[in-house]
């Protein structure tokens, strides 16, 4: 009834209540400071004698405020320039009052009377304006409920962003979450910030419909790893640019806070929420990650992290992501055991000092070169970070007897054709091999294809060149891959290690391989963009066909095998592959080896040419012909 009362009032007639307003607020005032200021308290024959000076007053007040026009202000527009002329409307009717005392008649009323009465009237003029303002919002609200909005970053531009929709009646912001520590339980722009290991509670408890990312300054890696985390939680997720980029920027636009729709990219539902929970398996353990600061491991740490393990450890090389993560994890809670480790998972060493010093109880190996081009040009460094730092940690960790090791492993290891598959097909080798050989540690693998938002995946790439108009570059019109989120990935992960048995390889059902071409023209399309090409000359976004690169195959592939055996989930599965004997692996490991201390290429190519299983060149063959 009230929601229909308020949209059913015309404009005048709004103007209309705030100026009546205004005037029996003049009269309140100057009665009240008449009470306050009389030492014989109000009488009715002491308001007969100020009819006239209120009558002026009265005058006066009306005057002054049709002549600002402060009750054409609307009250969602009512900041601090309207103070400022109810503030001046207050201070002309007070000297209005002074200079009626000056009159012979009235020689006998103080003067400090109206100062009294006009700060008695700004108060209550402005809060007046600003209850009324909260009423209508909530009328409107209670009327018509908006979108539910929770502001991730609580720097300038959240700020901005939630004084913006203060007076919004469609869009209603509820919370701040924000990664600094130092901001937590602190009330921004009249929002309470929260850590973000509260959000799913906030999202409950709030009823969120959307969380929108104000970090236009973060890198994209860290704005899509926020978003992929986000995006499992059942609300629409936008990014944000500056406002001052939306201005200045031609490369930023609105459509920058298009929502970022991962299930469209993936042509399937996620499936976090199908896969068990894992908490029991690592609750109250001590557990290192390796590459911890990579994309893969920061959220395996974020993920483990609610499992409530006695400690984590975490290793990376590069000081920045070490940093980086450490400090996230710190925030989410200052009371967790967190020991940052910085070196190489090819320091046997350092990796057995780290399990024996922390009493480590589970390994999850994330530590690899990754990036397919960039191994083929420096393959005796990737061959040797990621069998021979996969060797140094594994066999460090059946030497401590530790419970399970679990290797994070990819789809480009099946039957490769790059220097990065075949390391990481060897890591894999290397691992059946321990598996056979040790009595306490339980080996695991898990593979996987490519990540939705992980750093150098083609999904930010893509954002990249869209953002600066294109083109954006494709290196085969046919290619197609298997995606998966970054927590699926990573729940997958924490999956192997409460299922393993030992030298399991286990493979997620990841629906049908996604075209590249296709999941380019989605996101050309979620920027507001068309597609340039021969039937639109005048689109916005050219496709261009670069090339294979060296190593890069046209379809990736899961199993090697065709023998699959089922888990305790329905949509996870247990690869059955043909292994190497420990002999067969031992010769394999000393000619990598020799290879390596020779920085020898071509023997290295022999090498993987004798041991691993070579891609089918169809791939090839039907891009030369």
């Amino acid at each position: 009834m009230l929601y229909n009362i308020a949209i059913s009032l015309t404009r005048s007639q709004k103007r209309s209540i705030i100026l009546s307003a205004d005037v029996i607020l003049i009269g309140l005032s100057y009665i009240l400071a008449t009470f306050l200021l009389s030492d014989e308290g109000m009488r009715l024959s002491r308001l007969y004698e100020m009819r006239y000076d209120l009558a002026v007053l009265l005058l006066v007040g009306t005057l002054m405020t049709v002549l600002l026009g402060l009750h054409r202000i609307k009250l969602n527009a009512y900041e601090m320039q309207g103070v400022m002329e109810s503030a001046f409307v207050a201070a002309v009717l007070a000297i209005s009052g002074i200079l009626l005392t000056m009159l012979p008649a009235k020689s006998d009323t103080a003067p400090h009377l109206y100062v009294v009465f006009g700060m008695l009237f700004l108060i209550l003029s402005v809060a007046n304006r600003l209850l009324m303002r909260a009423v209508l919002l909530w009328i409107y609200r209670r009327g018509s409920p908006g979108i539910r909005l929770m502001i991730y970053g609580a720097g300038q531009t959240g700020q901005q962003l939630a004084a913006a929709l203060a007076t919004d009646k469609s869009v209603q912001p509820m919370v701040f979450v924000d990664d600094n520590q130092r901001l937590h339980s602190l009330s921004i722009a009249g929002l309470r910030v929260h850590s973000p290991a509260m959000i799913p509670t906030l999202i409950k408890e709030m009823e969120i419909d959307r969380i929108v990312l104000a970090m236009p300054s973060a890198s994209n890696k860290v704005q899509a790893d926020i978003i992929g985390r986000l995006g499992e939680l059942g609300c629409e997720v936008h990014a944000l640019p500056s406002f001052a980029d939306l201005v200045a920027n031609t490369a930023a636009s609105l459509s920058d806070t298009r929502p970022v729709d991962l299930n469209t990219l993936l042509g399937r539902d996620q499936m976090v929420d199908e896969l068990p929970g894992v908490a029991d398996t690592y609750q109250n353990r001590a557990i290192l990650i390796t590459g911890a600061g990579g994309s893969i491991g920061s959220e395996l740490c974020r993920q483990l992290a609610s499992c409530r393990p006695a400690r984590l450890v975490i290793l990376d090389h590069s000081e920045w992501s070490l940093f980086e993560i450490d400090r996230e994890l710190r925030s989410l809670n200052p009371e967790f055991e967190i020991v940052p480790v910085l070196g190489s998972v090819t320091d046997k060493a350092l990796i057995t000092e780290v399990i024996c010093d922390n009493s480590v109880n589970i390994i999850l190996h994330a530590a690899a070169y990754k990036h397919v081009p960039l191994v083929e040009n420096n393959a005796v460094e990737g061959m040797h970070n990621n069998v021979f730092g996969t060797k140094c940690c594994a066999e460090a960790a059946r030497e401590a007897g530790i419970e399970r090791f679990i290797l994070v492993s990819t789809d480009k290891a099946v039957r490769p054709s790059s220097m990065m598959g075949a390391s990481k097909r060897f890591a894999e080798l290397l691992i059946q091999d321990l598996a056979t050989r040790s009595a306490n540690t339980r080996f695991s693998m898990v593979r996987f294809g490519n990540v939705l938002g992980s750093s150098g995946s083609v999904i930010p790439l893509f954002e990249e060149q869209i953002a600066k108009g294109g083109p954006v570059t494709l290196t085969h019109k046919d290619m197609t891959r298997y995606f998966m989120t970054i927590p699926e990935a990573v729940q997958l992960v924490l999956l192997a290690g409460s299922f393993a048995r030992g030298g399991d390889v286990f493979v997620l059902d990841m629906g049908k391989p996604v075209p590249i071409e296709q999941v380019a023209l989605k996101l050309i399309e979620g920027a507001g963009l068309s597609l340039r090409d021969e039937k639109n000359p005048e689109g916005d976004i050219e496709i261009r066909i670069t090339g294979l690169r060296p190593g890069e195959k046209l379809h990736e592939e899961l199993l090697i095998g065709s023998d699959m055996l089922t888990t305790p989930h329905a949509k996870i599965l247990r690869a059955q592959e043909e292994r190497l004997s420990e002999i067969e692996m031992a010769k394999a490991l000393k000619s990598l080896r020799s290879a390596l201390d020779a920085r020898d290429k071509d023997q290295l190519m022999a090498i993987v040419a004798q041991w691993i299983e070579q891609s089918i060149a169809k791939d090839d063959l039907s891009v030369n012909q």
